[in-house]
């Protein structure tokens, strides 16, 4: 039950027009005037005041580099990080991307929805200004007698709630604060965009290289095939040389072929990515090497991207920019001031209201000074009895703000765990590349000193079989490793921002050379 209360020394019924020789509307309006100042000043917000969650939180990262509390800055999506994998192709994919991409563009649209909720939310702390204009015939009936007159009105109307507790004002406090999560959430989205497009991309030339590698392979398992054809022929050689031999070449043409669907797959979503039909965009392959090229150096030659010098220690500014970690913080923001939105039910609200304009029964008197009515009025509301819904609500609100904390740290947490483990997958994989370089090495001599011998018969042709499959496993094993480090890099600028630049770095060469 909402029950109005009423202050006969400063306050008047909304509804009652006032003829002006019997007051004056300027001393009245001083008099309201006064009394919403009075009130501002005496107003105040109620509910906590936000303070940014706190947690414990290491000194280092366990894996590499230095650590200090994260603390979401200016989130900035706009960083060109891409640019330090030295790619001009994928640099212009990601630059489609950002303009193009459908997942960005809802989450731009949702982005202006969350400005357009915090303007609405801050207009509340303004009056609400209105204008009216009528004109009615009616009939009466007085005493018996019957009268039929015509009426016209036009005024000004305005409405003011005074924010004595706060409740507007913490409520436009909320919308900012979405707002604010709602371009971290943008920032995110732009973030993840970038690097999906950049993993596949860099998958898709991974996989040109190996399917170069099985090109080549290919070519000498078909000279292999001829060898031993022609040593069949000239009974020097078994029957069955001659089978492994044409095994070992259809399988590496059917490991050829399975390749082109995993390339056709990264084509068709990078298409996605960049807002592009399928049908509508496909990529080059690499230029195939020399087939006197080894793989390692192959891949050295023709992979244009690289892997770039991610630093030892990366600065704590790079994971306060993560924007899920930005945006979970402005989420907690916005469920404390909704605190505050709850508890100000508690208190009644002061509604203060003005009207003017005129009023008469003949049109061309209309704007005549007896015609003139105005209005000024004040009304207190405040709930007496509402069976615990405000208490419920404020409970609600608490326990919003409760979870929005818990989301806060866990975000924290899990940007902790994925910038650890990605530093920990690149320094593994880098020494195991290392020692995968010296395994392809020894395999491809052991291979040429195999076929030697076989040419010379002092060997099988089975011992020739074994070390080309140890050959191509481990030269596959060493463009697998390549593909793993250059996304596990993506991962790492994803997990610390993209915030980063290009230039504070200089790209290795690629791994592949090492």
């Amino acid at each position: 039950m909402v029950v109005p209360f009423r202050r006969a020394a400063t306050s008047v019924s909304a509804s009652h027009f006032t003829h002006p020789k019997h007051q004056s509307p300027f001393r009245a309006a001083r008099g309201m005037t006064a009394l919403a100042l009075a009130a501002l000043l005496a107003g105040c917000a109620v509910g906590p005041d936000y303070v940014r969650p706190t947690m414990e939180l290491p000194q280092a990262y366990k894996e590499d580099g230095p650590w200090k509390v994260a603390a979401p800055g200016q989130v900035d999506g706009n960083q060109r990080w891409w640019e330090a994998y030295g790619d001009p192709i994928l640099n212009d994919l990601i630059v489609q991307a950002n303009a193009a991409n459908q997942n960005i563009q809802q989450a731009a649209a949702q982005y202006r929805q969350a400005q357009a909720a915090s303007q609405i939310a801050r207009a509340s702390l303004w009056p609400t200004v209105g204008a009216q204009a009528g004109a009615a015939r009616a009939q009466t009936n007085t005493n018996g007698t019957q009268r039929l007159a015509d009426s016209y009105t036009v005024g000004l109307n305005a409405s003011w709630e005074a924010d004595i507790w706060g409740r507007i004002r913490r409520g436009a406090e909320a919308g900012d604060a979405n707002a604010q999560a709602s371009a971290a959430s943008l920032a995110a989205a732009r973030l993840s965009i970038q690097a999906t497009l950049a993993q596949d991309y860099l998958q898709l030339r991974v996989t040109d290289l190996q399917k170069d590698l099985y090109r080549r392979t290919v070519e000498a398992y078909t000279r292999s095939l001829q060898l031993t054809t022609h040593q069949y022929e000239a009974g020097t050689a078994l029957r069955s040389d001659v089978a492994q031999a044409e095994t070992q070449l259809r399988s590496a043409q059917a490991q050829l072929i399975d390749l082109d669907a995993t390339r056709n797959q990264l084509e068709h979503a990078i298409a996605m990515l960049i807002g592009r039909a399928p049908a509508a965009f496909s990529l080059a392959p690499l230029q195939a090497a020399a087939a006197s090229d080894s793989a390692m150096d192959a891949n050295a030659q023709r992979l244009q991207a690289s892997l770039p010098q991610i630093p030892t220690g990366l600065p704590s500014e790079l994971l306060e920019r993560r924007p899920d970690i930005a945006n979970a913080e402005r989420l907690a923001a916005a469920a404390n001031a909704n605190i505050g939105v709850a508890r100000a039910a508690y208190f009644p609200t002061l509604t203060l209201s003005a009207s003017g304009g005129y009023n008469s029964l003949a049109f061309g008197q209309l704007f005549d000074t007896p015609s003139r009515v105005w209005s000024l009025g004040a009304a207190l509301a405040e709930t007496i009895f509402d069976g615990g819904a405000r208490g419920a609500r404020n409970d609600q609100a608490v326990a919003a703000y409760d979870a929005a904390v818990a989301q806060y740290k866990q975000t924290v947490l899990g940007g902790l765990q994925e910038v650890e483990d990605n530093l920990s997958t690149l320094r593994v994989l880098d020494r195991e590349s290392e020692l995968q370089a010296q395994a392809v090495k020894a395999a491809q001599l052991a291979e040429r000193l195999a076929m030697s011998q076989y040419q010379a018969g002092t060997v099988t042709y089975l011992s020739v079989v074994t070390t080309q499959a140890t050959s191509l496993t481990n030269q596959r094993t060493a463009v697998t490793l390549l593909g793993r480090q250059l996304v596990a890099s993506v991962t790492l600028v994803k997990a610390t921002g993209g915030g980063w630049h290009a230039g504070q770095a200089e790209p290795q060469p690629p791994l592949a050379a090492r």
